[in-house]
């Protein structure tokens, strides 16, 4: 009679430890944030607003093609299932016109909505520094300066249990920092400054170059957090290059000016963009005023790390060979073949149209999974008002084997003084099965 009267009893306290627990969250989640004055909804602080949202690339997410602006909708793969963004346009009945400034600011800094947890696709980690004027400004565009929309959003595909929403308000309490506007450091100059809220804040940067810990909490919200912050990440199947100053495989080599450059244009002589961000340089960057692109550019130059390495050094070698009729290291005849035409046989391309190959940080990366899939797949450069003129890279699934792409990318990442390691067949064949479609485009 004892056991069952044991079991019953650890039963239920299981349960009522687990109701504690839901309690907890639940009242955590409906008292988050704080109770705010309604703003002035005045032209001036909805265009500021408006030029905050590009900032923070909400449409990005919330913005699907051929719908109306921020009416959401967006398919989000997460590692428990799929979840869909959220309506944010000021529709009353499905999107965020009944949001006071206080609702709006706990969605964005505390990541709690209609009394639950947000899932942590939304980077409120990062929006957490927003100030208090910005945070009035982007409530005032999404009031009046977005058109409502009644497009009802659409339940996650997350099977239950893991559905749960209390679950996330753990991890809000475990990861999440507590909000708090930024304040720069004493003696801290303006300019740099200025470019730590931009990248730390509303750029959300980390949420992609910053790798993530076990929790799939980023690591570091910023310098504070250690040498982990912005030194790169794989994301999706790609990797995010390190934005820190120091090392071969950063952007130690580009000046602030090419940097604020890349940001409003998608391209400099060091290279363009590609997969996401690109999608991000036209959202979001291009619309960086000049000064906000060198502030960001000044933050990421600050970011200093000790060299990995000697500094690269570009090694005419393979060029030379090439134009001698020399193709026999591994990959060259494919690289002539197939590359040379718009990277040259020296690699060094042509500026803001082909990238270079020589001393490309995607190509001098560890991870080779980047560059293999652009070879697999292709890609386009962002359209930008500085760059009108969209070039393509086309793919060459359909053409190369797993084993002739693994030989030409290991021909570009040990050739023109890049010294990367080589790619295996294996590696290719894993990423054509994944990402790359059944037929050509």
């Amino acid at each position: 009679m004892k056991r069952p009267t044991v079991l019953a009893c650890l039963a239920g306290a299981a349960m009522a430890g687990l109701a504690g627990i839901i309690g907890a969250t639940t009242w955590s989640d409906r008292h988050a944030g704080v109770v705010l004055p309604e703003p002035a909804l005045t032209q001036e602080r909805i265009a500021r607003g408006a030029y905050l949202a590009r900032l923070g690339d909400c449409a990005a997410c919330h913005s699907v093609p051929g719908k109306a602006p921020f009416s959401g909708g967006l398919w989000m793969e997460t590692p428990i299932g799929a979840i869909f963004t959220s309506n944010i346009t000021p529709d009353r009945r499905h999107g965020i016109g009944n949001y006071s400034l206080g609702d709006f600011d706990r969605a964005l800094r505390y990541g709690v909505a209609a009394g639950h947890t947000l899932y942590p696709a939304m980077p409120y980690s990062a929006y957490s520094i927003t100030r208090p004027e910005d945070v009035a400004a982007l409530y005032a565009y999404f009031r009046q300066g977005v058109q409502p929309d009644p497009t009802p959003n659409r339940a996650g595909e997350i099977p239950f249990p893991l559905s749960m929403r209390w679950p996330l308000t753990v991890w809000r309490w475990l990861y999440a920092p507590v909000p708090q506007p930024f304040g720069a450091p004493p003696g801290m100059d303006a300019k740099l400054a200025r470019g730590a809220y931009l990248v730390q804040g509303l750029g959300h940067c980390g949420d992609c170059h910053t790798a993530r810990g076990p929790g799939l909490q980023v690591r570091a919200l910023g310098p504070a957090g250690g040498t982990a912050y912005l030194a790169g990440a794989m994301i999706d199947g790609w990797h995010a290059p390190s934005l820190r100053n120091g090392g071969r495989a950063t952007i130690g080599t580009w000046s602030e000016a090419e940097i604020a450059q890349f940001l409003r244009s998608g391209a400099n002589r060091h290279g363009s963009a590609f997969a996401s961000m690109s999608e991000v340089i036209v959202n979001s960057t291009r619309y960086m005023t000049e000064d906000d692109a060198m502030a960001a550019a000044r933050f990421l130059k600050s970011l200093n790390d000790k060299p990995d390495g000697a500094a690269y050094r570009y090694d005419p070698a393979t060029g030379l060979a090439l134009r001698g009729g020399d193709a026999r290291a591994r990959g060259a005849r494919l690289y002539l073949d197939n590359c040379a035409a718009c990277h040259r046989p020296d690699g060094k391309g042509y500026e803001r149209v082909f990238p270079p190959l020589a001393g490309n940080p995607v190509v001098a990366a560890a991870p080779a999974e980047s560059l293999i899939r652009i070879v697999l797949a292709g890609t386009q450069s962002p359209r930008t008002p500085e760059n009108p003129a969209q070039f393509a890279m086309p793919a060459f699934a359909w053409r190369l084997s797993d084993k002739e792409v693994a030989d030409v990318v290991t021909f570009v990442r040990a050739s023109w003084g890049n010294q990367a390691p080589p790619v295996e067949a294996r590696a290719v064949g894993k990423l054509r099965r994944t990402n790359v479609p059944d037929a050509p485009p």
